[in-house]
């Protein structure tokens, strides 16, 4: 038996997305019957307490990663690196932030169903039904209807397994990054701990492991891959602190070719003209060049260590990247992995065998081999409807094939004129696309409802699903152009010009981060246009600081403080209850 809930608001996912997209909704409606349903067992998405472990460390910094309204508490000193700090921090915060707020009594975390998994999504007469299971019994017991829903399912919410034939007959562990955290793989007395994957969660499982004593052997892909992860120092330049501090001002956002950060003078100068790219070329350059020398990939090592140099430059992104979170991370793998370059033949009772005909000595395999996409829950042809990635040889497909190559083709050519640096990659490896990109109207809502002249008919929106370097402004920003979405306060352009603009990011994100640009949704140099051009469409500029500060100054979220009353002052919300 299920179990009918009517709800005014439905949110799936009770991580950073779905907790903002909470806040804001509950703070213009706080007498909304609002659910929030979420397929873990407790609040954060990355940052729940489940997957946290002692050497995970965010990308962001103190000052940075909070919401505005509620400052973070210092961590302490032995938490903290070059101003970056321990995740759990982020995740105590999260955990504090659904106590401390509350409407019409209710606290967001009364308002949390944890546990529950989407199976299906439909939509009929004005109403979207949810049905879903308990993830314990794996039983249909749940039914939800709502008219507007809010999708926060994130991209980071269902891992990838790898194929591993054999593993029937292995004895040991065999773990996700995602359960990591929670596992008793490093206080086991079992030794030797194998890890397949080459971005920042397998480092993060490699350096771990060898800090716990453990042997450890670190698997990179031979073929289908982009290559080891790009992990860069987080040292700061000048009066920044660090390096994700630089990334967060406009100057440096314009050293990235992208429409999203305004076409003026100096933009122009900079990506359009041969001096400005030659002079681009030269500053990545010197980062990329720098990164290689700090890393040392050709010291002395026990094995292998030359593989983790990047196979492409660090501009491209087309493998994954991020800041180093030890000083010692080079050095420790350098002396402590063996590290073996091939793809995987199968599973023996406590070993791994490559192809290579290596057989690697394995008593736990931990995998950090990434994500698939959470929205699952949607059938193929809703996705093409509202514009979620679907499988390219759909059958039904053909047409809206046709439609976006066409659109597409003419955005590439306005991409290659605008950007002559990002005509010509390096050579590379191209992952085969098998799914169309991401089409939704400012990474949010489905162009089928938002070009829509009916503004009552507005009821879906989807949240987090953008590769950006900070979350909480992001989404902050995305929450509240949500809700002006939902409520039928934002115009929008109409259908034509929606999708022109969704085809011309789709193009350019091809050509700017290669692979990791197919599914049209990575914005990682790029995040403060895109927060820019959501509050442009909302009208707000109290984020803005003056023309010095504004190019030179750093982004805190304190700097979005004002945002909300500036929000309910320009779209006339009040203190009465508002209708749903």
């Amino acid at each position: 038996m299920s179990d009918l809930v009517e709800v005014d608001i439905l949110v799936i996912g009770a991580g950073i997305s779905g907790i903002c997209a909470s806040k804001y909704f509950l703070e213009f409606h706080p007498q909304a019957r609002l659910v929030i349903i979420d397929r873990d067992s407790c609040v954060g998405g990355t940052w729940n307490a489940r997957r946290g472990y002692d050497s995970f460390w965010t990308q962001w910094m103190v000052g940075t990663a909070e919401f505005s309204d509620q400052e973070m508490s210092r961590p302490p000193d032995e938490d903290l690196y070059k101003e970056f700090f321990k995740a759990k921090h982020t995740t105590k915060y999260l955990e504090s932030y659904i106590d401390t707020h509350k409407y019409d009594g209710k606290t967001l975390r009364d308002r949390i169903q944890f546990s529950v998994e989407v199976r299906s999504v439909s939509k009929k007469d004005g109403y979207w039904t949810v049905l879903a299971s308990d993830r314990g019994s794996g039983q249909l017991q749940h039914t939800f209807k709502t008219p507007k829903l809010i999708v926060a399912s994130g991209l980071t919410s269902i891992p990838n397994m790898p194929s591993l034939p054999g593993k029937e007959r292995f004895e040991g562990q065999i773990l996700h990054h995602e359960d990591f955290g929670s596992s008793d793989v490093l206080t086991s007395p079992k030794q030797n701990i194998t890890i397949l994957g080459a971005g920042k969660s397998s480092a993060d499982m490699v350096y771990e492991a060898v800090k716990a004593g453990k042997q450890v052997s670190w698997i990179l892909k031979a073929t289908n891959t982009t290559g080891p992860g790009f992990f860069v120092s987080p040292d700061g330049k000048g009066p920044y602190k660090n390096a994700f501090e630089i990334s967060l001002t406009r100057i440096a956002a314009t050293f990235t070719p992208s429409f999203l950060n305004g076409m003026n003078v100096w933009t122009k100068l900079l990506h359009s003209s041969a001096y400005g790219v030659k002079m681009m070329k030269g500053f990545w350059g010197t980062i990329d060049a720098d990164a290689r020398k700090s890393a040392n990939f050709q010291r002395k090592c026990l094995q292998n260590f030359d593989k983790l140099e990047p196979s492409s430059p660090l501009f491209w992104q087309n493998c994954t990247a991020g800041l180093l979170n030890h000083s010692d991370f080079f050095d420790t793998v350098a002396e402590n992995v063996r590290i073996f370059v091939g793809d995987i033949e199968g599973l023996k009772s406590n070993s791994l065998l490559l192809k290579t005909g290596d057989e690697i000595p394995s008593d736990a395999i931990l995998c950090g081999t990434g994500w698939v996409p959470s929205l699952q829950y949607f059938t193929q042809a809703q996705c093409q409807e509202f514009g979620l990635p679907h499988i390219l040889d759909h059958e039904e497909a053909k047409d809206e094939h046709d439609h976006w190559a066409n659109l597409e083709a003419e955005a590439d050519l306005q991409v290659l004129a605008t950007f002559p640096q990002i005509q010509s990659p390096p050579d590379h490896y191209q992952r085969t696309a098998t799914h169309t990109p991401y089409r939704l109207y400012r990474h949010i809502v489905p162009i089928s409802e938002s070009s829509s002249n009916e503004k009552d008919d507005r009821s879906i929106v989807f949240l987090g699903q953008v590769v950006v370097g900070n979350y909480f402004p992001t989404l902050e920003c995305q929450s509240l152009w949500a809700v002006a979405y939902l409520d039928g306060k934002l115009d929008l352009p109409g259908k034509q010009e929606q999708e022109k603009d969704v085809a011309l990011f789709t193009a350019w994100s091809r050509r700017r981060y290669l692979s990791n640009g197919q599914q049209g949704n990575n914005l990682t140099f790029d995040f403060i246009g895109y927060i820019d051009a959501l509050l442009k469409d909302l009208g707000l500029t109290s984020h803005r600081k003056g023309w010095f500060k504004d190019l030179f100054a750093a982004m805190w979220a304190k700097d979005l403080g004002s945002l909300q009353a500036e929000f309910s002052k320009k779209f006339e919300y009040d203190n009465t209850v508002k209708s749903i």
